[in-house]
């Protein structure tokens, strides 16, 4: 197997291991999963609203997981962990699930959009973009897409610090597609500069140095002076 090859096979392992977790953990709260192969095995943290649910009745459901991820997917040893979400505001899996819950309840598109945009700028987030898409209005797909704060779609920070999740929700006019972009408030932008104001300390030994600076070259200045008076006083003498 070619390098690219064995690389594709990886990325679509992930996405089937994701996929299949975020439907056995619906109710869980789902908010994504981290896996990290070791020497030891693969390393598999879940990210839950309700972690108990994931760990189950003295590790029963955790046991289960790990037997089927081994089973199904080949997964060589799987160590699973749990981790809580602080803020389900800030996870786009979260946010995603529920506007798909919120459309086959009935809840209009729009305000359902409206609604998840404003939890998450309210949670502290620098800028977030939700795009529904579907037969939302018409016999004719379209999509929607609401948007606030700052959200760069290329560079360094889109790439290092930009969650997304994406959710389909079958509907009677059909498959609804539910993307979330989120900026999370510990996101650094190069254009963003910080000026950090210095310490008395530091102003103190600033002042020290410029005094000394400022003494030196009245000195030089003095010795200049000094020099030329004495070569003005000798040619007047011959």
């Amino acid at each position: 197997m070619s390098v690219v090859k064995h690389f594709i096979s990886k990325a679509k392992k992930r996405t089937e291991i994701d996929e299949f977790l975020q439907k056995k953990l619906e109710k869980a709260g789902y908010g994504g999963v981290n896996i990290a192969e070791t020497p030891l095995g693969t390393h598999i943290v879940i990210y839950a609203m309700r972690p108990g649910l994931v760990i189950g009745r003295s590790g029963e459901t955790i046991r289960e997981l790990a037997k089927t991820l081994e089973e199904k997917f080949g997964i060589s040893n799987p160590q699973i962990s749990v981790s809580e979400i602080e803020v389900p505001e800030l996870n786009p899996y979260i946010v995603a699930t529920r506007i798909a819950s919120a459309l086959e309840r009935g809840v209009h598109f729009r305000r359902a959009g409206f609604w998840a945009l404003n939890q998450i700028m309210e949670a502290g987030a620098l800028g977030a973009e939700i795009i529904i898409s579907g037969k939302l209005r018409t016999e004719r797909a379209r999509y929607e897409k609401f948007r606030a704060g700052y959200l760069p779609k290329c560079g360094d920070p889109a790439i290092k610090y930009m969650r997304k999740a994406e959710v389909h929700v079958q509907l009677k006019p059909g498959i609804y597609g539910v993307k979330v972009r989120i900026m999370p408030p510990e996101a650094k932008f190069p254009d963003k500069i910080q000026i950090v104001e210095p310490s008395p300390e530091l102003e103190a030994t600033g002042a020290e140095s410029e005094e000394k600076e400022a003494s030196a070259e009245t000195g030089q200045e003095m010795e200049k002076t000094e020099k030329e008076s004495g070569r003005l006083l000798n040619n007047a003498d011959t």
